[in-house]
């Protein structure tokens, strides 16, 4: 293992969270827990929204099996940045730094910072389509509001880490009560449902429903959260032995898939509700959260049905927001080594994604939100593999990991998902070159 130690990024909240020595399983879980439900709230942001309304709507249920297929290649990437912070005390942003030539580094940064501008594009979208909803706010003053989140997260951090992982978890269970509540208004069909997981080959063949699929997996697997991961797991003050090492892999591990599995749920029940709602009644042009928001309530006759909507749609916005400033920060510093004010480096992002969100609602109306929140989650996607790829490199590498490299059943699986990506991108490329020729 290389004997090399960069600064940690985030190094005010490093190490920052003590782990009993003793106790049982349950009290080291509940310490550990935490940085799997912010790695989580990228899985359910509003760019998950757009696309898998537009899916069910338009597909009914048959596209579960693309976000069911996403959630496990997530958990098992989540799982290798668990081994690679842990394992290294760097995070995928530092290793790329040390292991790469400074060229290659300095592209994936562009690469990385156009991923992060194109995911804060969809959530700021996202909170200001919910206040443009809930209280009539207009979008164009939505935008520029969204940009004072950052007040909270700076709030939040000198408080502590925890502060952050507690609001986050209050968010995510908010967007989940929410969609409880969806389900049972909407009354789906359960056998539809069960055959929707099941993977069907019209969606490789079906270049509308192919482009859709990969914006759904991008909208699932982010690239900002792999590095966001190895990261902030390292706010946990494990002893810096094999065993102590080992026994933070598997309970962080553990914290990821359970929030995984949470967000899982989640995703598929906007799926879910859009396929019982829209697509079920001849709806199926329904694509802009606007129109699924205000049709909700009439068609299922439940009058709380589009607040409730609203109200989820909120709490997604903001919670993501949160966590993609961290990312910001912790790519940004393991990079490049440049390290600037959160809040002034919240602003430059925030600005990045604002310009497009104004000019295609100025110019192009209220109503281009829709393609544009589905199209941000496809540049996510075609920008995946340039984060997945190295994050595999890595963990497969016994002179970066010792001890803990990946096994080689793990190394199959993890090249395997990363062919699956990034021949899947290859495809869409083709495809949307040969629609327009």
């Amino acid at each position: 293992m290389t004997s090399s130690n960069p600064r940690p990024s985030l190094s005010e909240v490093h190490r920052s969270i003590p782990i009993p020595s003793g106790g049982g399983f349950w009290r080291k879980l509940m310490a550990y827990a935490g940085p799997g439900y912010l790695v989580s709230v990228g899985y359910m942001d509003p760019g998950n929204w757009a696309t898998d309304i537009a899916g069910g709507s338009r597909f009914g249920y048959t596209l579960l099996s693309v976000i069911l297929l996403s959630n496990l290649m997530a958990v098992l990437l989540q799982a290798l940045c668990v081994r690679l912070g842990v394992a290294t005390g760097k995070d995928l942003a530092q290793a790329c730094r040390e292991y790469f030539s400074p060229r290659t580094s300095f592209i994936l940064w562009i690469l990385c910072e156009i991923a992060i501008a194109a995911c804060d594009l969809a959530e700021l979208l996202g909170s200001a389509i919910a206040l443009n909803l809930l209280f009539n706010i207009p979008l164009v003053w939505g935008v520029c509001l969204t940009a004072l989140d950052v007040l909270a997260l700076l709030f939040l951090q000198n408080k502590g880490f925890r502060y952050v992982e507690a609001l986050i978890i209050v968010l995510v269970s908010t967007i989940g009560i929410c969609f409880a509540a969806e389900i049972f208004f909407s009354r789906p069909d359960l056998g539809g449902i069960l055959a929707g997981y099941v993977p069907n080959r019209e969606i490789i063949r079906n270049p509308d429903m192919l482009y859709l699929a990969i914006g759904i997996l991008g909208a699932t697997v982010m690239p900002h959260n792999l590095y966001l991961h190895s990261s902030i797991v390292q706010t946990r003050a494990w002893q810096p032995t094999s065993v102590k090492r080992w026994e933070a892999i598997k309970f962080c591990t553990i914290d990821s898939t359970i929030a995984l599995s949470l967000a899982l749920l989640i995703n598929s029940a906007i799926l879910i509700v859009a396929a019982a709602t829209f697509h079920t009644t001849g709806n199926q042009d329904v694509a802009e959260i606007q129109d699924a928001y205000k049709l909700l309530s009439p068609m299922l006759g439940v009058s709380a049905a589009s607040a409730v909507f609203g109200v989820a749609l909120l709490a997604s916005g903001q919670s993501s927001t949160l966590t993609a400033t961290l990312a910001g920060q912790i790519v940004m510093e393991g990079f490049i080594q440049f390290r600037m004010p959160a809040w002034l480096r919240r602003l430059a992002s925030r600005l990045l994604a604002i310009i497009p969100a104004l000019i295609a609602i100025i110019f192009f109306g209220e109503q281009s939100t829709g393609t544009l929140l589905v199209f941000s989650q496809v540049i996510l996607s075609l920008q995946l593999s340039f984060a997945v790829v190295p994050l595999v490199m890595f963990t497969s590498d016994r002179r970066i990991m010792g001890e803990f490299v990946n096994p080689k059943w793990l190394k199959i699986m993890a090249w395997a998902i990363a062919v699956i990506i990034a021949g899947l991108n290859i495809w869409l490329l083709v495809q949307t070159a040969l629609s327009w020729l």
